[in-house]
């Protein structure tokens, strides 16, 4: 029994310029989501300062609460 040849599939080669706007694109592309990381970590920071600056105002609005609670329950 004789076996079916198997033929290689390869896509079509695309036109140079094409393949350079395309690799341009993908370079253009790759720089822009450098940029956004860097952007996004320089703003992480700043939002993790805050955000424990505001646990630490919560931490002693309350423990003023429960003192100044103490003191007027005491007289």
């Amino acid at each position: 029994m004789a076996k079916v040849r198997r033929q290689i599939q390869r896509q079509p080669r695309e036109d140079p310029a094409v393949e350079a706007r395309r690799i341009a694109r993908i370079r253009k592309k790759h720089a822009d989501l450098i940029k956004e990381q860097d952007a996004l970590s320089r703003w992480m920071t700043r939002l993790k300062r805050a955000f424990h600056k505001v646990e630490k105002l919560q931490e002693r609005i309350a423990r003023m609460e429960r003192q100044l609670a103490d003191l007027e329950n005491r007289t």
